[in-house]
């Protein structure tokens, strides 16, 4: 038994100190907490400790923070946090009922299979495209009713989003060596400039609510599946300032967690999903902003932890994944063009999954389309052929949404797809159009397939009724007779298509 833990952290990894386990604990340790692993139950005590970003030193206030922990997880993860309960008697024979005060307090969770952890299913390869979707669905319907930042409160300001990042390169300054400070000065003077591009939308986005009580530490380590679905659990309950943040910065976590594990194409799937869920295209215009910022956080922890525990190596990763997040891959425009049941969202959701930079978005028209008439993406909404959400004001009124989406997130340097039928040469032109004005390149992803095999995806679709199309056969016999094919010009750009997988 290590001889550096207290007494009472020694006397509760004895054999028989937690009811019904007639065996020793499990200790796992952190900087901040001892958690003791009995029977189904997992026991988190905190540490007596003081740091500038929190303070444990007094029995009071490790008492308030278990109470807190138990408040905010139980957001979302209600049956895994039971209780907060304290132990009695003396640290040389505790107990978990008597007389008195209590000595100690520990939050009571529900143990869980670490197995399912989604750190560990990253290093074995198991993570699926599919569990980040769920994650998606999950963290935007959290977001959506977490309590938004009080205008007169100091969360989220952008001066204070600054001040953190600035500090954050003052103690990288006096933690790395000489050789990479030059580097180390390029990225500060990168969010400096960043910041200032930045600071606008930071303000819309604080006004409009996205400043929310987010998770506020959410990687892969604090994130499991559990039955098939992802839970968050291990939020961060010591400081206001750490969770009250733009739900960008909270997406920031989880897509520089992907990167970091070398897990790109997961990273970019990650975020087009949770985009999609909440519809806060917005955040994009601001992520890479914070994603350098969560990059260099973890550069600063690695670099304190040291070189006997491999910091030194994954300061050095860190620093060139903030260098590689700041200097993104060459922006282009990507249009989709077919009737329906062609495969065009299958065609592009292949395209996302393949990029490994992670900086490829898609905009789908079923999706937004439903959004801007206040439907959810699987909602039907009972329009006639040609009426209702698709009659020709809101056809127009759908395009120009999302070339005003396009054009927001090729200005802030990412990748776009537009997956919609774009049948008429005049809908393409005025995409190509965008693409030349701001520089970038532009493509045309057109799948095909017979009309026996539209008609067949299409009656599988609506009897399966978990897609945001609405098309039926009668839709497509009228695309058949709108389609404008595509130009020898617009030939030229048309991406070709790989094989689908067997």
């Amino acid at each position: 038994m290590d001889t550096d833990l207290p007494p009472l952290i020694r006397s509760l990894m004895a054999p028989g100190r937690f009811p019904g386990v007639p065996g020793p604990a499990e200790l796992v340790e952190t900087h901040i907490s001892w958690v003791l692993l009995a029977g189904d139950h997992a026991f988190k005590i905190k540490k007596p400790v003081r740091l500038p970003f929190l303070d444990f030193s007094t029995l009071a206030q490790r008492k308030t923070c278990c109470e807190d922990e138990l408040r905010l997880n139980r957001r979302f993860a209600p049956d895994l946090y039971l209780d907060v309960v304290g132990l009695y008697h003396s640290a040389e024979d505790p107990r978990w009922s008597g007389n008195g005060d209590p000595i100690e307090y520990a939050v009571r969770m529900r143990r869980f299979d670490e197995s399912g952890r989604l750190d560990h299913l990253c290093a074995l390869g198991r993570l699926k495209p599919d569990h980040l979707s769920d994650l998606a669905r999950t963290l935007s319907d959290f977001h959506a009713n977490a309590p938004t930042a009080p205008p007169d409160s100091r969360f989220g300001h952008p001066p204070g989003v600054l001040a953190a990042a600035l500090e954050n390169f003052q103690e990288l300054q006096q933690l790395l060596r000489a050789t990479e400070q030059a580097r180390l000065a390029r990225l500060q003077a990168w969010t400096e400039a960043e910041f200032g591009r930045q600071t606008a939308p930071m303000r819309t986005r604080r006004a409009g609510g996205r400043v929310r009580e987010c998770h506020g530490d959410l990687h892969l380590a604090n994130m499991v599946c559990i039955d098939g679905r992802i839970r968050m659990f291990d939020c961060i309950e010591f400081s206001e300032d750490l969770r009250w943040i733009d739900v960008a910065s909270e997406y920031a976590f989880t897509y520089v967690d992907l990167l970091d594990h070398r897990q790109g194409a997961l990273a970019g799937w990650f975020l087009n999903e949770v985009l999609a869920c909440s519809g806060d295209y917005e955040a994009a215009v601001v992520l890479r902003f914070y994603a350098v910022y969560r990059a260099l956080v973890r550069a600063k922890v690695a670099a304190i932890r040291g070189a006997p525990q491999g910091g030194e190596a994954d300061t050095a990763a860190y620093l060139a994944l903030a260098e590689q997040l700041a200097q993104p891959q060459t922006a282009r425009l990507i249009i989709t063009h077919g009737l329906a049941g062609c495969g065009k969202t299958v065609a592009s959701t292949r395209l996302l999954q393949a990029d490994p930079s992670a900086t490829t978005l898609r905009l789908r028209s079923d999706i937004e389309r439903k959004r801007l008439f206040g439907l959810s993406a699987r909602q039907h909404s009972g329009s006639p052929l040609g009426g209702g959400i698709y009659a020709p004001d809101a056809h127009a009124h759908t395009y120009a949404h999302l070339h005003a989406q396009a054009a927001m997130l090729l200005r802030a340097g990412w990748s776009v797809v537009v997956d919609a039928a774009f049948l008429r040469r005049a809908e393409r032109d005025r995409f190509r159009g965008l693409a030349a004005e701001l520089g970038v390149s532009c493509a045309i992803l057109a799948p095909q397939a017979s009309p026996q095999v539209l008609r067949e995806r299409i009656l599988a679709r609506q009897q399966q009724g978990l897609d945001a199309s609405e098309a039926t056969l009668a839709v497509l016999e009228q695309q058949m007779h709108w389609i404008e094919p595509l130009t020898a010009d617009e030939q030229v750009c048309r991406i070709a298509l790989a094989p689908e997988p067997a």
